[in-house]
């Protein structure tokens, strides 16, 4: 019945706003729009497109250094739909309200992560926990149940991130599996309770980038647009 409800709560959602409310953060055919966090768009090492794909491999990296994908553009209230897969064995992230300055080495430095990650990794996921789990946010609440799709299959997320209403969720594969303040005390008290407790502005912007991460892991992602809320 929960699976059946989110499903239709997808169909809601969907049925709220047309096709014009979506724009494509990803043109299927290069990076426009895109950047590599801090770095610029003059090496994009290891990202690249392949039959529509959006690809990260770490063994087409020109150099060694850590290369995130942000979104040029910045959000704040909006709804972010992909899909993503990913290796076996294989570790990334989506990331909001990522702020870009010299101060704050990486994306997480400043974003909440939405883990993308090899579900059976059975030595990962049972060491670190569910709280670090495909579709938690990274060390702050885990997904309310399992429900991705194995290493080599496309998983679906639909982020929806709105400061007005103080109201976050996530559609994984069809089933709302998270839904949390996104700012005020109860946000705070998250973070004042997890590993982030001592990051100076971790998960304080309402406004900034997307990012996709590098995790030294092959990657792929499509179909991603977004739309911005009133």
């Amino acid at each position: 019945m929960k699976n059946y409800l989110s499903i239709l709560l997808v169909i809601v959602l969907c049925s709220c706003s047309s096709d014009k409310d979506w724009t494509y953060l990803f043109n299927g055919e290069d990076l426009e729009g895109w950047h590599i966090y801090l770095k610029g768009k003059e090496n994009f090492n290891g990202w690249y497109v392949s039959e529509g794909v959006l690809v990260f491999d770490p063994s087409k990296r020109t150099d060694a250094t850590n290369a995130d994908l942000v979104t040029d553009q910045q959000f704040e209230n909006f709804e972010l739909e992909l899909e993503w897969m990913i290796s076996e064995k294989g570790n990334s992230g989506v990331f909001w309200g990522v702020i870009e300055d010299e101060q704050y080495s990486n994306t997480y430095s400043t974003g909440p992560e939405i883990q993308v990650l090899d579900d059976n990794w059975s030595e990962y996921v049972d060491e670190r926990g569910d709280i670090q789990r495909a579709g938690s946010i990274f060390n702050l609440m885990a997904p309310s149940e399992v429900v991705s799709k194995p290493a080599g299959e496309w998983n679906h997320f639909v982020l929806h991130i709105d400061h007005n209403l103080n109201e976050g969720f996530v559609i994984f594969n069809g089933v709302e599996t998270l839904r949390f303040p996104v700012n005020g005390p109860d946000w705070e008290s998250m973070i004042a309770n997890s590993g982030f407790k001592d990051w100076p502005n971790f998960g304080m912007a309402k406004k900034g980038h997307i990012a996709l991460q590098d995790h030294g892991g092959q990657v792929a992602f499509r179909n991603i647009k977004v739309r911005e809320l009133k």
